[in-house]
């Protein structure tokens, strides 16, 4: 059920033109920017967890649906990793303001990297707002290296030939895995080139994680340079991370970050 707080933010235009829900939270820098995962919304655990947090510490929170998530407009299935950076981006410059914390969840934490990427790129100013990344399971390259490498030839050809796949999902219905997902992904790998982050950068990872490899993080850790990044392992956790325990662990993290920003 829409929250009765929920704002709305045009993103695109003409044809391609859909109206993203976002809620946020008032409250001192530095302010929280959620990021979902992969079919997840805004009213997740994770997510509420954190805004309530966020909202006990008088800290700025913002959250969001993709399009084609929770209660954005749009079809799941004309997603692809550039559409929802798209909107990231929109609502990261047009709906908050000052020092911000980016928080991503396994697709999340990917679009994490390439929103700092892009706007260190294209726009500096704005990239110098983003404080510190927290990513949860980040799945980097995840159309490529998690979905497509993985996939066995009978489900590519499917891709290929009907241009979708239903994926089972342990987390309910399945997922629709596109070819314009997988194509249009192509055009955000982030690689294993070495890249230098320039802010602190956060990595929660369970041992458990049955979607998400630990080596998967670790292949990351290699690739960011400049000495701004730590992991911590969860030995027992899942992907979601979200247990009582899981989500202490995250907002202990922020916690920290957020009063070094202070000083």
């Amino acid at each position: 059920m829409p929250d009765s707080n929920t704002q709305h933010l045009d993103v695109g235009t003409g044809a391609d033109r859909r109206r993203i829900a976002v809620l946020r939270d008032a409250g001192r820098p530095p302010g929280l920017l959620w990021l979902p995962g992969f079919k997840s919304d805004m009213v997740s655990t994770k997510a509420t967890a954190l805004s309530d947090w966020a909202r006990e510490k008088g800290l700025a929170c913002t959250r969001f649906d993709y399009s084609g998530h929770g209660q954005s407009e749009g079809r799941f299935e004309d997603g692809t990793v550039g559409r929802w950076l798209e909107e990231t981006r929109a609502v990261f410059t047009r709906m908050t303001e000052g020092p911000v914390i980016v928080v991503g969840s396994s697709m999340g934490g990917y679009i994490a990297l390439l929103l700092l990427r892009q706007l260190m790129a294209e726009a500096p100013e704005e990239a110098s707002r983003i404080k510190a990344l927290v990513l949860i399971a980040p799945a980097w390259d995840m159309t490529e290296e998690l979905m497509w490498k993985e996939f066995p030839e009978d489900v590519k050809r499917e891709i290929t030939e009907k241009g979708v796949w239903l994926r089972p999902s342990a987390y309910g219905e399945p997922y629709p895995i596109t070819r314009e997902l997988i194509e249009e992904g192509r055009k955000h790998l982030i690689g294993r080139q070495a890249w230098d982050p320039g802010r602190p950068v956060h990595i929660l990872h369970g041992l458990q994680d049955p979607d998400v490899p630990w080596q998967h993080t670790v292949e990351l850790e290699k690739n960011l340079t400049g000495g701004w990044t730590r992991v911590t392992a969860v030995p027992d956790g899942d992907h979601r991370l979200s247990r009582p325990e899981d989500l202490n662990l995250l907002c202990d993290v922020i916690g920290q970050l957020a009063e070094t920003e202070k000083q």
